[in-house]
């Protein structure tokens, strides 16, 4: 298994091939081929996968085993029951080509100076440890994680822990959670966009918006609740720190992103295709031809290669997990179950208030016993569609995006709750309670913005 595991790469690049090719041909032979594919691939993958995700898989294929026999459906059309999540896994594993490209032009060394440059007090420092860590977020998603959370440990190493390790979960998770919201290379933003029909360059100013708006809540909160802590490095900061020099490289960043952006409109306008589709044939040109700018062409061949290849043959839960969730929401759209699960929010439909935050505290309640958002708002998207006709779906979009990235701090199981419990040592339902507080205050910004674009 570990000689398979190795090679994972190759099985999950030539279906995930397969299927963008098939978008454009749009045979119905190499579809079924695809979806008869997709079943090695996800039960070879459960081997892999983490515990929580093989929980989530076997109940998400146990419901849709039982919808589909109740349906009364072919077991010979079961494959083409396997494959409407194949455009996440793609987005998902063309993802690291754009980190790499960043790590390339050596940007995440750069920006992460200004969490080494001395300031007074904790208080200073969350404020520039949350700007940072939203910055290198922004461009280079997870991996921003273990990265400023390292720096942090460090200098702050000389004191308490309990005292550290709030810092540290505060500063980092938040930033993150909050950094995503407005992301083209946010998977929940990619989803949310081609569930709503919203564009996302409608989203984008109302995104960025709460983004900012609660960033400068959190930055006030965190600069308030640590300034009264001195500030002593526990490693001595860089002599020579260029304040210009950090600048210009942001502003090279957002300049790259801006393009970025651009050109996935102008393609994604042209072509029709839908917006995570776009994004995911647009990055790795796009980075190729970024790293031939920069000069940096044979780094980046060598640090995107390694990057592709450990994360594509990490993906085992998100491939038993998009996989299952396919064949469950597949199965459920052949069954009368569907009405039954819509009927609470049809039947609050006159009060749009109390259906976004149904929304918000489904995401959160899930999230506590271990549901990954990408699985909720897999069945959130099949439950709302009929709402867009009462309720402005844009308004429903916010607290999807928000409210799936809210649980990003708070979710115990999460991916970065459990990554920040491994990187400080400490029992992630302490970090859940330090950050709960966010979570609901992030979510409720994201209602009253989805409330007022009623």
């Amino acid at each position: 298994m570990k000689r398979i595991s190795g090679q994972l790469y190759i099985f999950y690049s030539l279906v995930l091939l397969l299927y963008i090719s098939n978008v454009f041909i749009e045979n119905r032979a190499l579809e079924y081929i695809i979806g008869t594919l997709a079943i090695p691939m996800l039960f070879i993958s459960f081997h892999g996968a983490a515990n929580l995700f093989r929980i989530l898989g076997l109940l998400f294929i146990s419901a849709g085993v039982g919808m589909f026999i109740y349906a009364g459906l072919p077991v010979v059309e079961l494959p083409f029951y396997m494959t409407s999540t194949m455009p996440l896994l793609a987005f998902l594993t063309i993802l690291p080509w754009m980190n790499g490209v960043v790590r390339a032009g050596r940007f995440d060394r750069r920006i992460n100076q200004l969490m080494k440059a001395n300031v007074s007090d904790l208080g200073k420092l969350y404020t520039r440890s949350s700007f940072t860590s939203y910055i290198l977020v922004a461009f280079i998603n997870l991996s921003a994680l273990p990265l400023a959370q390292g720096v942090l440990l460090k200098n702050l190493s000389n004191m308490k822990k309990q005292l550290r390790d709030s810092f540290v979960t505060r500063t980092t998770l938040r930033a993150f959670a909050v950094a995503l919201a407005w992301s083209p290379m946010e998977i929940m933003v990619a989803i949310t966009v081609d569930a709503t029909g919203v564009s996302y360059l409608t989203y984008l100013p109302w995104l960025l918006l709460c983004s900012l708006i609660v960033l400068f809540i959190d930055l006030l909160w965190g600069y308030m609740a640590f300034r009264k802590h001195g500030y002593q490095p526990a490693i001595e900061s860089e002599q020579f720190f260029h304040p210009k020099q950090v600048a210009v490289q942001i502003m090279k960043l957002f300049f790259a992103l801006s393009i970025f952006l651009a050109l996935v409109v102008s393609i994604g306008n042209v072509t029709g295709l839908d917006f995570i589709l776009t994004v995911t044939l647009v990055i790795l040109p796009f980075a190729i031809g970024w790293s031939f700018l920069m000069k940096r062409w044979k780094t980046f061949k060598v640090i995107g290669w390694v990057t592709w290849k450990e994360r594509t043959n990490g993906m085992q839960n998100f491939v038993v997990l998009f996989l299952s969730l396919a064949f469950f929401s597949s199965s459920l759209n052949e069954t009368p179950f569907l009405d039954l699960i819509q009927q609470p929010f049809l039947g609050a439909a006159e009060y749009p208030l109390i259906i976004l935050f149904l929304i918000q505290f489904t995401y959160l309640a899930m999230s506590m016993i271990g549901v990954h958002p990408v699985a909720t708002v897999g069945v959130l998207i099949e439950v709302l569609p009929p709402l867009y006709e009462i309720i402005n779906p844009m308004s429903i979009g916010m607290v999807l995006v928000t409210g799936a990235l809210a649980t990003a701090c708070a979710g115990t199981y999460g991916i970065t709750v459990t990554m920040t419990s491994m990187n400080t040592k400490q029992n992630p339902y302490r970090i859940t309670l330090r950050n709960l507080p966010f979570a609901l205050t992030y979510g409720a910004v994201g209602v009253i913005m989805g409330y007022l674009l009623l």
